[in-house]
């Protein structure tokens, strides 16, 4: 299992895998990054992932990249639910139980990674991917040992116009939006690129803030 293709592979830890695993993610798992070869070897270059070989997978998978660690992972989603707020609530993890949680497609917490995101307030409507509107945003993140430190940020959205991405040979029609938010710590930028068909709110590709520590992360859904 090669060194370079684990750090692409997982998120923020070491993966730890083990027989339970389904051959589908074992492929993909495979294609995208091996575990470290106990360090001695040198890495080869990086397999191609490609559409190809996401059509053959029972499941979806997004990509999370993290920039300030240069670390990419691929994360399965384990829950979807409600709750009293608008919008939907799903949580995606890695093999080694790093997770995302997300609501409408907005980063909500982060678990596994350190100095995370301990849960965020999100303008979320229903029907709506992405940030519905401005206003304030709350972030509250984990400080040192098992403290808590509030981020209060007030937030402009702009609608960018229509734009393209391509994600892994397919090319989608999106709506750009982009918050803008200030508060007593600085600021911050997120980006979101909302399917424009009428009547989907998947969010297909994001530049979100997760907190000081982690930073900007970087998302893309892969399915078809």
């Amino acid at each position: 299992m090669t060194a370079a293709l684990a750090a692409a592979l997982l998120l923020l830890a070491s993966c730890a895998r083990g027989p339970e695993e389904k051959p589908g993610e074992l492929e993909v798992l495979q294609a995208v990054g091996e575990q470290i070869s106990r360090r001695r070897k040198p890495a080869p270059p990086a397999a191609a992932l490609t559409r190809a070989l996401l059509d053959q997978q029972p499941q979806n998978y997004i990509e999370v990249a993290i920039e300030n660690r240069d670390a990419k992972a691929y994360l399965t989603r384990t829950l979807e639910r409600r709750d009293s707020h608008p919008g939907t609530i799903e949580v995606w993890r890695t093999q080694d139980n790093v997770a995302l949680a997300f609501r409408q497609g907005m980063v909500i917490a982060t678990r596994g990674l350190g100095g995370g995101l301990l849960s965020a307030e999100v303008p979320a409507a229903e029907g709506v991917g992405g940030p519905a509107r401005g206003g304030a945003r709350r972030y509250t993140l984990r400080a040192d040992g098992n403290g808590q430190r509030v981020v209060n940020m007030a937030c402009r959205l702009h609608d960018l116009g229509p734009e393209t991405v391509e994600i892994v040979e397919i090319t989608r029609s999106v709506r750009h939006l982009q918050e803008y938010c200030e508060g007593a710590g600085g600021v911050v930028v997120n980006d979101y690129w909302v399917d424009s068909r009428p009547g989907r709110a998947l969010v297909w590709q994001s530049r979100q803030w997760a907190g000081a520590e982690t930073g900007y992360v970087r998302i893309r859904h892969l399915q078809r």
